[in-house]
């Protein structure tokens, strides 16, 4: 359901303090002075959309700050991509100043303090995106944030096409459908977070070199977990599925085929061994992780060619197949 915010109906007097608490439901709390003498008009528009919050701003000229006692409020943390579709803003954000022209992007921080000065009666399209939804290192996410992206041209028009059109008139759809929107949207930030940091860094700073070996340390120490997944394994790494996935395209397996098949590697390893204390078929299997015995004998036989009882009785001999 919408919510939707003007002042039209209020007493001058009151507009600007109404129109503050209206910015702060809608999006987040801000302090807002307006920037002319006259009476002061602002409607904001917001929707859900899985869980992206979309809004459409119009108001006269204002200065709008996000202080560190604003931040210390909110039970959430945000990260925003707007599109200026008209008017002009300056955007400051960790000591960057960008310049933000009609059809352009910018892209901010709610965890930390930021400020926006509208000189003129302006509009934008706003999407916030949880910070957890995001996934992208905390690194990456500095770099872009406080900077304008230009509109008219490369992906950056790409982008402000999309997000114009997508928050100009929410569609109904079914909460399946709105999830996979919201992913489409944060797969599409992440392209852009990419495409302007690609070439920041030296190639010693390639998240490839430092973070695949503590990813794959990190499925090793958990591979008893049956909720190890690739989605747990993003969550703890602070990175989106879908950059995970990116990291390990020069590897040559997907994180879900590792971490299946390092299981087996262990449960081949200790049914190897022999002995009268040797523990059963089934306690191995749940000690690394696979709570299913049926789907244990089926993915340990495509894998060794022999099921787990057979594997022991041969003494683990048998190399593993494919």
């Amino acid at each position: 359901m919408a919510l939707v915010c003007t002042t039209a109906s209020v007493p001058d007097g009151e507009k600007l303090a109404y129109w503050r608490d209206a910015l702060g439901r809608a999006l987040v709390p801000m302090a807002v002075t307006a920037r002319g003498d006259g009476p002061f008009s602002g409607r904001v528009r917001t929707d859900r959309l899985g869980w992206l919050r979309v809004s459409t701003v119009e108001a006269d000229a204002q200065r709008a700050s996000r202080t560190a006692a604003h931040i210390a409020r909110s039970a959430a943390d945000y990260v925003a991509v707007a599109v200026q579709t008209a008017g002009t803003a300056t955007l400051l954000q960790d000591g960057r100043r960008a310049l933000v022209g009609e059809g352009d992007l910018m892209v901010y921080d709610t965890a930390r303090p930021y400020s926006l000065d509208c000189p003129r009666r302006f509009s934008a399209r706003v999407v916030h995106m949880p910070r957890r939804a995001v996934g992208l290192p905390e690194e990456d996410l500095r770099r872009v944030t406080g900077t304008a992206v230009a509109g008219t041209d490369g992906f950056g028009a790409l982008l402000a096409s999309f997000l114009t059109t997508l928050t100009s008139s929410v569609p109904p759809c079914s909460p399946a459908v709105a999830a996979r929107l919201a992913s489409s949207v944060v797969d599409l930030f992440a392209t852009l977070v990419h495409e302007r940091t690609a070439d920041d860094g030296p190639p010693e700073e390639d998240p490839h070199h430092h973070l695949v070996p503590r990813i794959r340390d990190h499925i090793d120490r958990r591979l008893g977990d049956p909720e190890l997944s690739p989605q747990s394994v993003a969550t703890a790494h602070h990175i989106s599925v879908r950059y995970l996935h990116r990291l390990f395209e020069e590897e040559g397996v997907t994180v879900g085929r590792l971490i299946q098949r390092r299981r087996l590697e262990e449960c081949a390893r200790e049914l190897s061994g022999r002995g009268p204390s040797a523990p059963t078929v089934s306690a191995v299997a749940q000690r690394w992780g696979f709570a299913n015995p049926a789907h244990f004998s089926r993915v340990f036989r495509t894998a060794y060619g022999l099921s787990p009882r057979e594997w022991r009785g041969s003494g683990g001999r048998l190399p593993l197949a494919g």
